[in-house]
């Protein structure tokens, strides 16, 4: 890679304890790998920062957690926007690009029980036990599965629900979390049970970190290829391609789970598995697909990656994936 001369560059983030952490990672890396360079962090609320009254799914907004960071790049305030992946909508705003996809935490979710319920899973919860979560994607899956259990929105970062959870006054068995968020904030301890995807499959991209930085920006997008992990790319492009078919965000309830295998070049292979379930949890159209990455360049990989994304979102509609989503939206 060209050595570039010694520049300052700003990093835009959430104002969240979460956020701020991501990028101080990001911070720290970019640091390490250009130290001729001054990194500063510019935090900001965003509408899903400030809206904490209605849950996610009745705001109908899509870039709820990264417009106003957009605006700043677009502005040129800030240089890098650090993403929690799955915030960031599918089709990017014009002039906007997609610099780096780090490498992924654990994408799945977890459970975090009241104290009082320390030792039980979802399954051997009370009947009638109140569940927190602010995703209709869980809420959709959860419910299926366990039919006992009242699942609830709660609002509010990390912390916020975790303190919630623990007040004496609160009406919440356990909560939902991702467990990458936990793990990020050193809170892994919390960790009652891990979400299998035989329960629940996960967010598009949950777990990954992705940098926005403006198309034109040539010197900043030279400048994250540092930070690609390959891998996760290519796993999370399959997952934003099949959303970006379904045409989902924050509120509607698809989940998908990826499973790539790399090493022998004659056995590459990605599969993707897609969910599209109705609130209830009753109606369920699930389908998955693999594709061979066999003798692909990096460029090729991201091409089939997101073609086998497409295909999997076609097979779904197919098997009445549109007919859920609409009835969502209405």
């Amino acid at each position: 890679m060209t050595t570039l001369q010694g520049k300052n560059y700003t990093i835009g983030t959430r104002k969240s304890q979460l956020a701020m952490v991501q990028t101080y990672l990001v911070r720290d890396l970019l640091q390490r790998a250009y130290p001729q360079h001054t990194f500063a962090i510019e935090s900001m609320s965003t509408s899903g920062d400030r809206i904490l009254d209605k849950a996610l799914s009745k705001i109908g907004e899509k870039a709820l957690f990264t417009k106003e960071l957009e605006i700043a790049l677009e502005d040129g305030r800030v240089d890098l926007v650090v993403h929690s992946l799955k915030d960031l909508p599918t089709v990017l705003p014009e002039g906007m690009y997609l610099g780096a996809v780090l490498e992924r935490e654990n994408p799945h979710d977890a459970v975090v029980l009241a104290p009082r319920f320390k030792g039980l899973t979802l399954a051997t919860l009370p009947k009638g036990s109140v569940v927190g979560t602010s995703s209709l994607r869980r809420v959709a899956q959860l419910k299926r599965r366990y039919p006992h259990l009242i699942f609830d929105d709660v609002r509010g970062n990390l912390n916020t629900r975790l303190a919630k959870l623990d007040a004496d006054d609160h009406h919440y068995s356990a909560i939902i979390l991702a467990v990458a968020g936990l793990v990020r904030l050193g809170k892994e301890d919390r960790i009652s049970q891990i979400i299998e995807p035989s329960d629940s499959l996960h967010a598009v991209s949950q777990g990954a970190l992705g940098i926005e930085c403006r198309e034109n920006d040539s010197e900043a997008r030279q400048l994250l290829e540092v930070l690609n992990h390959t891998p996760t790319r290519i796993r999370c492009l399959s997952e934003r391609s099949l959303m970006r078919a379904l045409e989902g965000g924050c509120s509607v309830p698809i989940g998908v789970n990826t499973t790539l295998v790399l090493g022998d070049e004659s056995k590459m292979s990605l599969s993707l598995r897609g969910l599209v379930a109705s609130l209830d949890g009753q109606q369920v159209v699930e389908y998955e697909d693999t594709i061979s990455l066999q003798g692909a360049d990096d460029a090729k990989k991201f091409a089939l990656a997101e073609s086998l994304g497409t295909r999997v979102a076609a097979k779904l509609v197919e098997m009445g994936a549109d007919k859920i989503l609409d009835a969502l939206r209405h």
